[in-house]
């Protein structure tokens, strides 16, 4: 569990499961062994797992504490959910409450869950099961979720049935219950946390962007699963619903974000870190906390 602080503002990384079940080859179908052994100077050690021989990857959250917010960033796979395609996601009974609640954060005190995205690794913690039924994790806060997402998987859910399950435990009952709050793309959550829209992976998929004093991160989703994706932003993951967008913004976040200092909070990267410039080549270098 990571600490980072910037300014009046901190930032707990909180994870939910340690690795993949996807290895990197299955996840970006574009890559090469090959092509990602060129940048081994760089991924090794602190973006490579040697348990799993394999480029590391998180299912994680993040914590934003402001002066006026307790904040929650994507909410994971969850507990008790039916995901029998997934084996490592199915019927979890994991300890991700304990380890909010070790990072000082009771669900009962979180003002906003902000989602990126309504992936199924994204949402699964929106609820909870409480005798037989779906009620959402954090009671008193706002979950806020672009509508163009919403209204996306709305539809889909109508013709595939996996969705359909997604809907039903992890997103209807928060929006039923009156806690959803849908905005656009560019939304601004309070004084120091504004949505970014970075469309391709989902029609709605957006980043967060943090201001503070002492300087800025985003929290960027989906836009990259694996590291390397720094240096190869051509490749995209197996689930990009829209492969020549999901492209277009990825180059188009890298450029952006490189060599700006900006702090780059992935949802499933092993660490924070930042975008640079070695040598003409992009990399990522992972944040000392």
């Amino acid at each position: 569990m990571d600490l980072i602080r910037l300014g009046d503002v901190t930032i707990t990384r909180v994870v939910e499961i340690d690795r993949s079940f996807f290895p990197t080859a299955n996840m970006l179908p574009e890559s090469t062994p090959e092509s990602i052994a060129k940048h081994d100077s760089w991924l090794r050690p602190h973006f490579y797992d040697t348990a799993t021989g394999d480029i590391g990857s998180r299912i994680q959250s993040y914590v934003v504490r402001t002066p006026r917010h307790t904040v929650l960033i994507d909410a994971g796979v969850g507990n008790d959910k039916h995901r029998a395609d997934v084996p490592l996601w199915h019927m979890r009974n994991g300890t991700y409450l304990d380890d909010l609640a070790a990072a000082g954060v009771k669900p009962e005190a979180v003002d906003f869950v902000v989602l990126t995205h309504l992936h199924i690794d994204h949402v699964g913690w929106n609820t909870r099961l409480v005798n037989g039924r779906w009620v959402p994790t954090f009671p008193n806060a706002k979950y806020v979720i672009v509508g163009e997402e919403w209204e996306f998987w709305k539809r889909e859910c109508k013709n595939n049935e996996e969705t359909a399950v997604l809907i039903e435990d992890s997103v209807a009952p928060i929006v039923e219950a009156g806690r959803a709050t849908l905005v656009d793309a560019t939304f601004r959550i309070d004084d120091h946390l504004t949505f970014e829209p970075w469309p391709g992976h989902t029609p709605g998929h957006a980043a967060v962007r943090l201001k503070t004093s002492a300087g800025d991160a985003i929290f960027s989703g989906d836009l990259m699963h694996r590291v390397v994706q720094v240096a190869e932003p051509q490749w995209n993951s197996r689930f990009c619903g829209d492969g020549p967008q999901a492209r277009k913004s990825r180059e188009g976040f890298v450029e952006r974000y490189a060599d700006s200092g900006t702090l780059v909070c992935a949802a499933h990267f092993p660490r924070p870190g930042h975008i640079v410039t070695e040598r003409g080549q992009r990399r990522f270098v992972a944040a000392s906390v």
